[in-house]
């Protein structure tokens, strides 16, 4: 009987495991996590899952694991994979073999330079652990210094304000949100931040990062010296690609695959953070994306392809996120585009519509209150998808529903 291993028991590993099971295979399925944890959804980590103590949001419950016939090994890490003898050996010594292996092994969270990882006041956020441990700072009387402006970064700003604490983010670039978010969204989210009390400080470097006292020392290149009870190092992920490189894998920016989620060796994939991808709708330009709903769609097509049905990664890119009471959705890549419209929604919600040079819509970026902009970014990612032109000024026309335009 074929014996299938999923190296990674996240958002993508998890529903591999299931989709395995749903698309009819019925040999046997391992899947190996490093965590004690079953799986559990990532994102509430950076939002409820610090505000309400409790459990993480389980991907499913545990029984469910065992009543698709998964075997789920929980605390262990998987040390090495041999390609030609086609196993995984795993931290506690014992050998798996396997007939497709699939790398779903996700991504970690980036330490600063210099400062080693798990100090009591300067500290990541990757894991429901992580969550816990922060929890406990984040309460009225106590300070946060966020080093970051992007998406962890700031929705951990609004969470932190939320449980009552005094919160600075420190972003090096001259503004939040930098990387593919338009400045008129992230304007909007820092005057959002600001009235909510978060000393948001940008354009400005830090030389040293450390404990002192029993507390977190920052020193800016500008001179000045910024006191907390903790420091959030939010500066971004990199792919867990280790393993992959110890078995000889092809390594881009990511495990790197091919249309079809296939690594450099046989029988062998990459899904989700971890891996890089070519994306058809941007002319096979090759990326990777951190992101919940990719976990998601890439956990399921590996698990086609591994059952050799020849289906290629075709899903346009979405990311949202979640500050205070407003919500932030992209769909596509907004990387390339020579014009966008605006288009206003009401409520102080808008969305902007990213265009190439040849008039094609790339991507589309929203916000507003709540779902407000969630149905029409679904309507422009089927635009996308679909490579239209639309016509710019009806784009811009609140009058003119989207779903005219794809129909066009």
């Amino acid at each position: 009987m074929a014996h299938f291993v999923i190296l990674g028991a996240g958002e993508c590993g998890a529903r591999a495991a299931f989709a395995l099971r749903e698309k009819g295979f019925d040999g046997d399925i391992t899947l190996v996590g490093a965590e004690p944890l079953h799986p559990y959804e990532r994102p509430p980590l950076s939002k409820a899952g610090i505000a309400d103590a409790g459990e993480p949001k389980f991907i499913a419950a545990a029984e469910k694991y065992g009543d698709s016939g998964v075997r789920l090994l929980t605390g262990l890490e998987a040390r090495d994979f041999d390609t030609e003898s086609k196993t995984v050996t795993l931290s506690n010594g014992a050998t798996l073999p396997y007939d497709k292996l699939l790398l779903a092994t996700g991504a970690a969270a980036r330490s600063f330079p210099g400062v080693p990882d798990g100090t009591p006041h300067i500290r990541l956020l990757r894991t429901h652990q992580d969550a816990t441990a922060l929890r406990e700072t984040m309460r009225p009387g106590k300070s946060i210094a966020i080093i970051g402006g992007g998406f962890i970064g700031l929705e951990l700003a609004a969470t932190a304000r939320r449980l009552g604490a005094e919160v600075t983010v420190i972003e090096g670039l001259e503004r939040v949100l930098k990387r593919g978010v338009p400045e008129a969204i992230a304007h909007l989210l820092t005057e959002r931040h600001r009235a909510e009390g978060v000393d948001i400080r940008c354009g400005v470097s830090i030389e040293r990062l450390s404990e002192e006292g029993g507390r977190a020392t920052i020193k800016l290149s500008n001179g000045e010296r910024i006191e907390a009870d903790l420091a959030l190092v939010g500066i971004g992920a990199r792919p867990n690609v280790e393993i992959a490189e110890r078995a000889g894998l092809t390594i881009e920016n990511g495990i790197a695959v091919d249309s079809y989620l296939q690594t450099s060796a046989p029988d062998v994939f990459a899904a989700g953070d971890c891996c890089s991808f070519p994306l058809p709708i941007y002319g096979g330009r090759r990326v990777r994306l951190e992101s919940w709903r990719n976990a998601q769609e890439q956990g399921t097509l590996a698990a086609a392809n591994m059952l050799g049905r020849g289906e290629a990664v075709s899903a346009v890119p979405w990311f949202w996120s979640d500050q205070y009471d407003m919500t932030l959705q992209i769909a596509g890549l907004a990387e390339g585009a020579a014009t966008h419209q605006r288009r206003d929604l009401g409520a102080g919600a808008f969305i902007l519509f990213h265009l190439d040079a040849d008039g094609r819509l790339i991507a589309a970026s929203g916000i507003g209150p709540g779902n407000a902009v969630a149905r029409d970014i679904r309507l422009a990612e089927m635009l996308i998808a679909a490579r239209a032109h639309p016509d710019p000024a009806a784009l811009a026309a609140s009058d003119i529903k989207l779903k005219s335009l794809l129909a066009a």
